[in-house]
């Protein structure tokens, strides 16, 4: 069978309109309950009337120690990395994490247009100008006034690279899911692989590689921390990527 080599992530957000900030709100709030107080209290949370407009200045700040919150998800994993509420608690933090992705991304792509188009006024103004100063030389003008419109183009493209939603890269997603990396585990034969994913094929589908074949036990799995730091810089430079399908 082949393995696709890379996860599409097909469009990329509007510019407008902006994600609601009662759903940004409720959806960081549910995260971090659900990670330090428990499903208990998270359903208490949830059911209760709360007036969300007093909450979104914590909410905002307490995104800010999102570290803490990660690390804080990796010991749990740790200690019991099948556990289906880990996965929820990485569920929830990722909604999160896009919803705020796709909120400031929305404001960086207004204030890059913004900009654009001064840029391309105060241009046209100068264009103007050099033609009303280069008599005989029109075509000289009007080819420097093309060079600069494509450069400022070039320029507003590589800006909104960061904001624009490709291919992950195929080493940091895992071979059996196509996801990207959550909790990277590398087998004998060099092969890295979600650590739940690869744990739930030893157990129900046999003790082996499911892309080598070779024999496989749960103790053979390291914890590949290069991948998982080259996946959470990925992450804190494309938000777009928490997008869970």
């Amino acid at each position: 069978m082949e393995i696709p080599t890379s996860r599409k992530i097909d469009s990329a957000p509007p510019l407008m309109p902006t994600p609601s900030l009662f759903d940004f709100c409720r959806q960081l709030l549910c995260a971090l309950m659900f990670l330090y107080i428990g499903p208990i209290a998270l359903y208490v949370i949830a059911s209760a009337s709360i007036d969300w407009t007093k909450v979104e200045e914590d909410c905002r700040r307490a995104i800010q120690l999102d570290n803490n919150s990660v690390k804080a998800l990796d010991l749990g994993r740790g200690a019991n990395p099948k556990s289906y509420i880990v996965e929820e608690i990485w569920q929830e933090l990722a909604k999160a994490k896009y919803l705020e992705w796709e909120y400031e991304s929305s404001k960086r792509s207004w204030e890059l247009q913004s900009l654009k188009e001064a840029c391309e006024s105060a241009l046209k103004e100068k264009h103007l100008l050099d033609i009303c100063q280069m008599e005989g030389f029109l075509d000289k003008a009007t080819d420097a006034h093309s060079a600069e419109l494509e450069a400022l183009e070039r320029v507003f493209s590589t800006a909104a690279e960061a904001d624009t939603p490709t291919d992950v890269p195929d080493y940091l997603c895992c071979k059996i899911t196509l996801d990207i990396f959550r909790d990277p585990v590398i087998s004998p034969s060099g092969i890295t692989y979600e650590r739940g994913v690869i744990l739930d094929h030893l157990q129900k589908v046999g003790t082996f590689d499911p892309i080598t074949r070779e024999p496989l036990s749960e103790s053979q799995m390291i914890p590949n921390l290069a991948i998982k730091e080259a996946v959470q810089a990925f992450l804190g430079k494309h938000g777009w990527a928490y997008k869970m399908d």
